[in-house]
């Protein structure tokens, strides 16, 4: 045997394991992302502004037994018995006279277009008739679209014919008070929760997806690398935000169209209004939706941040607009940022529709917020992508 079959490969000796080896190594992957995290401003911000969101709304904002309900009273004789009812009516802070009408039409009007949510009437001979033992009815006439926002208010009303003849020299006991009074819910006698809730998934849905599918838009093109084609195009800002808009019009109508034709087969839920004037004011919120989630797509760097930012629009929007708690019920401050989200007033606009059968006319407000909201946020998308192709 020769000598160089002799040699053995010379053995690999094993890497010595390092002490504490498993914990160095774990300890520089946390402190790698715990360095990214604070690069990342938009997802520390959500880690903090989140909790403190959602503590401070359902601690100040959240009010499931709403006061102070707007009302309007048609007042058609002026006596001491129905200055006393009106007075206790106030005094049980769940009503505040806002508006003094001087017809039914005025009254039917201001209940159609959600300005007020009750309206009392106190007819005429009112007081003759309650000195003379004819026990006449005083009506209150409720909007029960949203029946938790109505059902504490009208069941304080047992009350009021004793606490109104407090100081007034008329005849009757609790057994047999001299009036009584008619609560009328209107839109919703039944009080049922799925007339309420079926619409408002209508606005809630669309927000929630045309956010999203907007918002992943621009920064879809900067991830792909794209972008450098779409800038180098000879087009103008309006028109990218056009034309990346638009397909998803389509989306949000079929979107809509599928739930309310749900709402309506399966649930039952009238549709007492004009379909084309919903299906018009839809699109108005659908477009005013893509616009702010095309905002959001202009002020992020990635598709997560863009996720981050349409979710911390949507939590205010889902507790603020009216769709979980109702907004008669939260504090002045509260209800001044619900009216700067667009949900807000498709909600009105969807519930008064379905529900009352309403007009533009009485929809006016709303439908021109909504068109202001939507003009906003184009403004700010088409500037805040011009910089980007500078």
């Amino acid at each position: 045997m020769s000598a160089a079959t002799d040699k053995t490969p010379p053995r690999i000796q094993p890497i010595p394991r390092q002490r504490f080896g498993f914990l160095r190594r774990t300890y520089a992957m946390l402190v790698k992302e715990l360095i990214q995290l604070r690069r990342d401003r938009l997802t520390f911000a959500m880690i903090i502004v989140i909790p403190v969101m959602q503590l401070c709304l359902f601690g100040y904002a959240i009010n499931t037994t709403p006061r102070h309900l707007p009302t309007a009273v048609l007042l058609q004789e002026d006596s001491d018995l129905g200055r006393s009812i009106l007075k206790a009516l106030e005094n049980t802070a769940y009503f505040q006279f806002v508006h003094q009408v001087q017809s039914v039409d005025e009254f039917d009007a201001l209940l159609l277009s959600g300005k007020v949510l009750f309206g009392v009437e106190i007819p005429r001979g009112f007081e003759r008739a309650v000195r003379r033992g004819d026990k006449p009815a005083l009506l209150v006439a409720a909007d029960a679209t949203d029946p938790v926002a109505a059902g504490s208010a009208l069941s304080a009303l047992g009350a009021i014919v004793q606490s109104a003849l407090e100081h007034d020299r008329v005849a009757g006991d609790p057994g047999n008070p001299p009036f009584e009074i008619r609560a009328h819910a209107r839109y919703n006698p039944a009080a049922s929760s799925r007339l309420n809730i079926v619409p408002g998934l209508v606005g809630t849905i669309l927000t929630m997806t045309m956010l999203i599918f907007t918002a992943l838009s621009v920064t879809r093109e900067i991830e792909r690398g794209t972008m450098e084609n779409l800038l180098a195009m000879p087009i103008t800002p309006v028109e990218v935000m056009l034309g990346k808009i638009l397909p998803y019009v389509g989306v949000g109508f079929i979107q809509a169209s599928l739930i309310i034709g749900i709402g309506v087969l399966l649930f039952g839920v009238p549709l007492r209004g004009s379909l084309p004037l919903l299906a018009l004011l839809s699109t108005l919120f659908i477009t005013t939706n893509l616009a702010i989630g095309y905002t959001f797509s202009t002020l992020v760097q990635n598709q997560l941040q863009a996720m981050q930012a349409s979710m911390m629009f949507f939590l205010p929007s889902i507790l603020l607009s009216g769709f979980m708690f109702p907004f008669a019920g939260m504090p002045r401050w509260a209800q001044y940022i619900g009216e700067c989200l667009p949900l807000t007033h498709y909600l009105r606009i969807v519930r008064a529709i379905m529900l009352k059968g309403s007009t533009l006319e009485n929809l006016r407000y709303d439908t021109l917020a909504l068109a202001a909201l939507m003009l906003v946020a184009m403004t700010i998308a088409v500037t805040r992508f011009r910089r980007t192709l500078d």
